[in-house]
């Protein structure tokens, strides 16, 4: 394995190297497929492949007496190996561009759970071939490093992304998942609804009612909460309860009123829930806020 291009035929050598040359636009075409709705690969992509043709064809014709005592044919083969190794990196920039434009689009707080896995689940495959990438170029920058090292690398590297594939499960989703749906006009709904008409200063305000209230189902209202609040339905309305009673606690118009008084003003039902959740979300308890305002 060590001399594994030794006494090589020339033309073994350059056909696979051809091959790097259709990494790069599979990496790309399989890139806009996991980020794009229905994504059909256009003919006119196919044009991407012509430089794999081209040398992979040139290849047929190489061999061992080409290379004595012949420097433009070394010039020549030395000029496609590095077009090779330079439209396989290009190809890898082009391909994080494309899923950096895409991720621009889509902030941490919309992401749903599967887009976040194809983020990263991309983002692993392009580092991944940007190391597979450097252990390929070091072969031909120092005659230290044997070949065997980018075959080794690019399966050491390979084992690592199927295993982060089959953790992001990424073999079970696709671009269906950036389509465009109704969810965020849909919450924005809900917390429109929710401020405005104060609907959580009601103790009895349930995710059924909002449910109906907004025509889904409580699986489809709690979902879209989930997703976009990153909280579910009982903090969602606590955090808007929090707030009023911070206000009420440091009104000095209020200081003649309990702490259990204004427990119930901001929709609790319990003093004991209202102690549980103001601390969840400020840290102490309201008679400590209440004191240190």
């Amino acid at each position: 394995m060590m001399n594994f291009g030794d006494n090589l035929e020339p033309t073994f050598i350059f056909a696979g190297l051809a091959l790097l040359l259709l990494i790069g636009p599979f990496l790309r075409w399989y890139i806009l497929g996991m980020t794009r709705p229905n994504f059909k690969l256009p003919k006119n992509y196919l044009a991407e492949i012509i430089p794999f043709s081209l040398v992979f064809l040139m290849s047929l014709f190489i061999n061992k007496e080409l290379f004595e005592n012949n420097k433009v044919v070394l010039l020549i083969l030395g000029s496609v190996l590095l077009l090779i190794y330079f439209h396989f990196a290009f190809y890898i920039f082009i391909s994080w561009r494309t899923l950096k434009n895409v991720k621009k689009n889509y902030t941490k707080e919309t992401q749903s759970k599967s887009q976040k896995s194809i983020f990263e689940w991309l983002y692993f495959l392009v580092t991944g071939f940007v190391i597979i990438w450097v252990s390929y170029f070091l072969n031909i920058l120092d005659d230290e490093v044997p070949y065997v090292i980018g075959p080794i690398v690019y399966s050491l590297a390979v084992y690592f992304l199927s295993y982060k594939a089959f953790q992001l499960k990424a073999t079970e989703i696709d671009g269906e998942v950036f389509k465009e749906n109704d969810n965020t006009v849909l919450f924005d709904e809900i917390s429109k609804l929710i401020v405005d008409k104060k609907l959580y200063l009601e103790s009895d305000f349930s995710l059924s009612k909002l449910g109906k209230l907004i025509g889904q189902s409580t699986q489809k209202t709690s979902s879209v909460i989930n997703q976009y609040a990153k909280q579910n339905f009982n903090d969602f309305i606590n955090y808007y309860r929090i707030q009023d009673a911070k206000t009420l606690l440091v009104n000095t118009e209020s200081e003649k009123f309990t702490i259990s008084s204004i427990a119930f003003d901001s929709g609790f039902n319990s003093l004991s829930s209202f102690n549980s959740a103001f601390k969840k979300f400020e840290g102490i308890t309201p008679s400590m806020y209440r004191k240190s305002t």
